[in-house]
């Protein structure tokens, strides 16, 4: 398994905010009208557990929450993926106000994939914990 990890965010809102929100998919119907037309992900679809979307080149892959933490993880593993993966997303309140959140994914990558999508695997976790920041809780 390969692991990429984002740098530690600060989110200016309490642990229990922040997880109520990023833990009930519903949620996302506040964000499906931010993805970029350019980002190569459509038909984005969700409930409280599941999200599911069209990738070009790869196809619909869903993620489902298979685990949380109250106020600290939440895990999320792929179903219909050509690549087995897990996504977590991780919280800790330092102060009132002052959360910090970590995404991290684990993927059994072939070594030819790895060495082609690793860099982008990087930026996208990067820029999906850079998003959770911009989230209104």
């Amino acid at each position: 398994m390969t692991t990429y990890e984002s740098e530690i965010k600060t989110i200016l809102s309490d642990s229990k905010m922040v997880f109520a929100k990023l833990s009930d998919l519903n949620n996302l119907a506040t964000l499906k009208d931010k993805v970029p037309a350019d980002s190569g992900v459509s038909e984005m679809t969700y409930d409280t557990d599941t999200v599911s979307f069209n990738v070009n080149a790869i196809g619909k892959i869903t993620l489902r929450i298979v685990e949380r933490v109250e106020y600290k993880t939440i895990k999320f593993e792929a179903e219909n993926s050509p690549i087995a993966f897990n996504l977590w997303i991780q919280l800790v309140e330092k102060a009132e106000n002052d959360t910090k959140l970590k995404v991290t994914l684990k993927a059994d990558l072939p070594m030819m994939i790895k060495m082609m999508l690793g860099s982008k695997l990087q930026d996208f976790i990067d820029q999906f914990a850079n998003g959770l920041t911009k989230i209104e809780y």
